[in-house]
């Protein structure tokens, strides 16, 4: 999924030999150079994206977090060409550039990160914009029920109810970890949703439309829950992430 962590596919099982060479190119992006992670990931986000067992979530990365997008490839963007649209059921559409997000006001906070596969980060600070701030700015029509997450990477979608998007812990996110969001984590801006697993803080953001009603995400669409509040959802009891 778009988010760090696998989520275990549902058909048919991955080969012994693309098993084994998913793990052996992951053992060697451990001590390889920067420079070999694009073909790590262009070869990852095809063969986890075919891998029911979860075992390519085992590969390591920094920070507690592992790197995973459901494509073969995506695209990076930066400072210069970064933009994030904002349309639907509003009033005031807007396209945001990187920089006029910076100087938006910031929220940080600082929460468990919890993947429904089981893993947990804890105490992970993210700063940003609140959604809500962005959806006031943009004059949320009285139709309007739900927001839809597009994302750059050309498949990932996400949703919340309205009043989901509202909450004070979902945040139009630019840092994480004290840092700008870098590529791999689904920078330069992702969405972060402190109370749901992890899936649904989409990475690489690029489009949030207000809608009448919830629209199936991409990972919903393949069994996941829409509502996915830690240890009250997918079948799972976690601790909550406050």
């Amino acid at each position: 999924m778009n988010s760090e962590q696998p989520e275990e596919q549902r058909g048919t099982p991955i080969g012994r030999r693309v098993l084994l060479g998913t793990l052996g190119l992951g053992a060697l992006g451990v001590v390889s150079a920067p420079t070999l992670q694009r073909g790590l990931e262009a070869f990852l986000g095809s063969a986890a994206d075919k891998d029911p067992t979860g075992l390519t979530g085992l590969l390591p990365n920094g920070g507690g977090f592992r790197y995973y997008s459901v494509t073969s490839s995506v695209p990076h963007r930066n400072a210069g060409n970064y933009q994030l649209k904002i349309d639907g059921l509003v009033s005031r559409p807007r396209t945001y550039t990187l920089p006029e997000l910076r100087a938006l006001p910031q929220t940080r906070l600082v929460k468990d990160v919890q993947c429904v596969t089981g893993w947990r980060v804890p105490d992970t600070p993210f700063e940003g914009v609140r959604l809500s701030a962005l959806l006031d700015a943009a004059g949320v029509t009285a139709k309007a029920g739900a927001v839809r997450f597009t994302c750059f990477d050309g498949a990932y979608s996400e949703s919340l109810t309205l009043d989901q998007a509202r909450r004070p812990d979902v945040l139009v996110a630019l840092r994480m970890q004290d840092k700008d969001i870098g590529h791999s984590h689904g920078g330069p801006v992702r969405l972060y949703v402190a109370p749901m697993y992890f899936y649904k803080s989409a990475k690489w953001l690029s489009g949030i439309t207000v809608t009448e009603d919830v629209e199936p995400g991409y990972w919903e669409d393949r069994g996941y829950d829409v509502d996915a509040w830690v240890g009250r959802s997918n079948g799972r009891d976690d601790e909550p992430t406050n």
